[in-house]
């Protein structure tokens, strides 16, 4: 029987997950990283993403809003600002959430405020990562 990865996932709201898997697939700054049982010791960076966990051909998939990881001989630890499984994902709010963030670009190039622009294309990356998981 093959060894199996220790994962644990912690936002600031709860412990989101905290299992075994065969493998987990985070989106780092540098693009997907597969992580597996014995991985060598490894800190990075998340992007905005999602965090795929592969247990016996089976895989379950969350939002990951940034955050770090963390592998060593204990496993992957990994600490995000937030994480939702697609049950736990207001559609509704998503979507008048991207509606209002594409309303403030097309006002922010008018305005010419590049803080408001900066965060309301956050807003829409965020929407738009939740209404993907939430159609899968």
């Amino acid at each position: 029987m093959a060894n199996k990865l220790k994962l644990r996932v912690v936002t600031p709201a709860k412990d989101f997950f905290n299992g075994e898997c065969d493998m987990a697939v985070l989106k780092t700054i540098d693009g997907d990283t597969g992580i597996l049982y014995g991985h060598q010791p490894l800190t990075t960076v998340l992007d905005l993403g999602y965090l795929r966990i592969i247990d016996n051909n089976n895989e379950k998939r969350s939002t990951m809003l940034g955050g770090f990881a963390k592998v060593n001989s204990e496993g992957l630890t990994i600490i995000s600002e937030a994480a939702e499984w697609a049950d736990e994902i207001d559609v509704q709010r998503a979507l008048e959430s991207k509606k209002r963030a594409e309303q403030r670009l097309e006002q922010g190039g008018k305005d010419n405020d590049e803080v408001d622009v900066l965060r309301a294309e956050a807003s829409l990356k965020r929407a738009l990562l939740r209404l993907g998981l939430a159609e899968k």
